[in-house]
């Protein structure tokens, strides 16, 4: 449960704080429950006969540092991971827990500049943990955009799947030809 404005609320792991910050002390043990329940998730694709390539995983706010903590801990590379108005919920210990193929999963990070609930700040510090963890990240800043997801954002990430999708097909077709 995470408390917002003294209030319980549902959550994936323990927000201990709001605003979220770039140095937030965070809900490890939590954090790490929650990713073995997504992991479940995509594993039981992957036995459905979807390619790890074709799987994107998506989130906002808490979702999306659940998001990054998922795609960077499952062990394949996957289509991507998006983040919206998320942080990075550990330290960079875990860069040592990140296989070699989880690191070849591209980053799409979106966050709203005027967000007062996960500081822009905090969104920043994505790019760089990323960076030193030999990942790519494309970020992108929304001027005026407070604590939500806007049109601008879902049609990035529209273009930004599609191009991966037509990318691992092409490759997957190349290579069976």
């Amino acid at each position: 449960m995470a408390f917002q404005d003294g209030a319980v609320m549902p959550s994936w792991f323990d927000v201990r704080e709001i605003p979220i910050t770039a140095v937030l002390p965070n809900d490890e043990k939590g954090v790490l429950e929650a990713v073995q329940n997504v992991h479940a998730v995509i594993d039981k694709e992957v036995a459905a006969g979807i390619s790890p390539e074709n799987i994107f995983v998506c989130g906002f706010s808490q979702g999306g540092a659940l998001t990054l903590a998922s795609v960077l801990l499952y062990p394949k590379t996957l289509g991507g991971g998006a983040v919206f108005s998320g942080w990075v919920p550990f330290n960079s210990s875990i860069i040592d827990r990140i296989s070699p193929e989880a690191r070849k999963t591209p980053i799409l990070w979106s966050h709203g500049m005027a967000d007062r609930m996960v500081l822009f700040e905090a969104g920043q510090a994505g790019p760089p943990f990323l960076e030193r963890a030999g990942m790519k990240c494309e970020f992108k800043a929304y001027p005026n955009l407070a604590h939500s997801i806007s049109n601008e954002e879902l049609k990035s990430l529209e273009s930004w799947i599609k191009a991966r999708l037509n990318s691992s097909s092409s490759s997957s077709s190349s290579s069976s030809s």
